[in-house]
């Protein structure tokens, strides 16, 4: 058995590793693709600074996190255009993580949830990923760019960052202390910045305005002898590989924040590699391999002192849009900001926090998109108010509440329109009668009513069917006509065999036709027409339980011998 299931997940594991046609594609098309991978570290660059600072383990660890992380789910990853790296989504909650763990323990978080990510590629759990409702994402996308410009709020006004947990009480309590004593080089820092930003990528697109705004706020920094502060001396390489920071007696409390981090990077990277897909032709990627690359990025980036690290879809779609044809694109990226630590870190340690503030708010603008949002909330209601809940529920709480709040809101609008779909319509017995004699019709409808059930009869709508059902008025026979029922559940087929007692408690007698093949087996196995069989009051067609119905009328005495000449 132990062999069995160990060759099970050799085999799985092998599903997943690269292939050799991942190495041939890396071959067609190098030099589109160092372009590209030299385009994203550009715009890379900035962010990887901001976020790592954001996280509080320092513009080093963001650095480490792009460049470890960003090569390893370049060649394992299941997209061949996506990069990965540290983002505003992660850092919104590693920084809860950090307050309450420190530096050591977000490490550990994001070695467990490395972890967690490479069983979820084995357990196939990827595909499960695209059943997020569109209206979740949308609603924590918002939440997410609100939560990150609050995070930015102290850097910008140039204020030391309160210890506050809530992000909307730490920038509440920032922007008092700059009312008290205003500091205002960092604020215009980061308002020239965001605003070149936002006005040069509508003006040149492909231009990379944040690293020459980042550029430039850096060089008049310097020249004018600004105040300001700066990210401060960078390490001249990455650190050596270390597990300094494991602790196992730590890992049963940090499980809760590792399972949240790895749901955030399963999300967000399959919502990548997904819009990828979207911008280019031939490229399709696998969501189980993704996860796996993910979860190996996740192990390796805190043994050099990264932060847990996901798909980045800003960096993907700029990757993109820049040509990228293959995995080598995201493997340049990585490359040339290694070289950065190497070659430019005393260059960096002076770019000031307010100027990385200044990017990450012009990046927040530009996560919300708009138009989309619009759409969506005029969509339906239901889509409404999961996109508000889930947006509200990502700044007040947190991102993995919110998205099950928005989940299990979700779901149940869901089966709301379920059960408003199914419907119990009384239809007439004239199609399906073998003569046309309206005396006879007339004569028949006294004593049977005919219903057809549509829809899925499950629970959600289960106890409106039987209300409805039960409230037959008087008759003798009912026939309930099955051929339309799409699904049914165990709720559902309970709640028909209690109507059908019903019905027969009130000495009406209930035939049954048209059941699907596969609904014998759920509505045997719990015991609604087990007895019906029996007694002989199951019909494949309509006709068949009318004529049955009428010879029983007949039998009883209720119609008169000519009306049962057919039975």
């Amino acid at each position: 058995m132990d062999d069995a299931f160990g060759e099970t997940v050799r085999r799985r594991m092998r599903s997943l590793l690269p292939a050799r046609a991942d190495l041939a594609a890396m071959g067609r098309h190098p030099r589109r693709d160092l372009l590209a991978g030299l385009t994203v570290a550009i715009v890379a660059l900035p962010l990887a600074l901001g976020f790592g600072i954001s996280s509080g383990l320092g513009a080093a660890a963001g650095l480490a996190t792009a460049v470890v992380a960003g090569a390893l789910a370049a060649v394992f990853g299941g997209s061949a255009l996506q990069v990965t790296g540290p983002t505003g989504a992660m850092t919104v909650v590693l920084v809860p993580i950090m307050h309450a763990h420190g530096a050591s323990g977000v490490l550990m978080v994001g070695l467990l949830a490395g972890g967690l990510l490479v069983l979820l590629a084995l357990a196939r759990a990827g595909r499960y990923m695209a059943l997020v409702p569109a209206s979740v994402i949308e609603g924590f996308t918002l939440g997410i760019a609100c939560v990150i410009g609050l995070q930015q709020v102290p850097a910008a006004l140039g204020v030391p960052a309160p210890s506050a947990d809530r992000v909307t009480v730490a920038a509440w309590q920032a922007v008092q202390e700059f009312l008290d004593a205003p500091h205002w080089p960092a604020l215009i820092i980061a308002v020239a910045v965001a605003s070149l930003m936002l006005v040069g990528a509508r003006l040149r697109p492909t231009w990379p305005f944040s690293l020459i705004a980042v550029a430039l706020a850096t060089v008049l920094a310097e020249l004018a002898v600004l105040p300001v502060a700066r990210i401060g001396q960078l390490p001249a390489a990455l650190p050596a590989p270390s597990l300094s920071f494991v602790d196992p007696g730590a890992v049963p409390g940090l499980m809760a924040p590792a399972l949240a981090v790895a749901a955030l990077a399963a999300l967000e990277s399959l919502l990548s590699a997904s819009v990828a897909d979207g911008m280019s032709v031939r490229h399709r990627h696998d969501p189980d391999r993704e996860l796996l690359g993910q979860g190996l990025a996740n192990l390796a980036a805190p043994l050099f002192g990264g932060v847990p690290a996901t798909g980045a879809i800003a960096r993907t779609a700029v990757n993109v849009r820049a040509g990228a044809s293959s995995r080598l694109a995201a493997l340049t990226h990585a490359a040339i900001l290694a070289a950065v630590v190497f070659a430019a870190a005393d260059l960096v340690a002076r770019v000031p926090l307010a100027a990385l503030a200044g990017v990450l708010l012009a990046t927040c603008v530009r996560m919300v998109e708009v138009g989309s949002l619009t759409a969506m909330v005029r969509s339906t209601r239901s889509d409404a108010l999961v996109l508000v809940l889930t947006a509200l529920a990502t700044v007040a709480l947190d991102l993995v509440q919110a998205v099950v709040l928005g989940l299990v809101v979700a779901g149940a609008m869901s089966l709301r329109a379920i059960a408003a779909s199914v419907r119990l319509d009384t239809v007439s017995l004239r199609s399906d009668l073998p003569d046309d004699s309206d005396q006879e019709h007339a004569l028949l409808a006294e004593h049977i009513v005919a219903y057809r059930l549509d829809g899925p009869l499950v629970f959600a709508a289960a106890h409106r069917f039987l209300l409805e059902l039960t409230e037959v008025a008087d008759v003798s026979v009912v026939i309930l006509r099955m051929s339309r029922v799409t699904t049914i559940d165990a709720s559902g087929a309970l709640v028909l065999k209690d109507a059908i007692t019903r019905l027969e408690h009130r000495a009406i007698t209930v035939l049954v036709s048209g059941i699907r093949d596969q609904h014998h087996q759920p509505l045997r196995a719990l015991g609604v027409i087990t007895r019906l069989d029996r007694e002989g009051r199951v019909f494949a067609g309509t006709p068949e339980a009318i004529t049955a119905a009428r010879s029983l009328l007949h039998a009883d005495g209720r119609l008169p011998a000519s009306t049962a000449r057919d039975g």
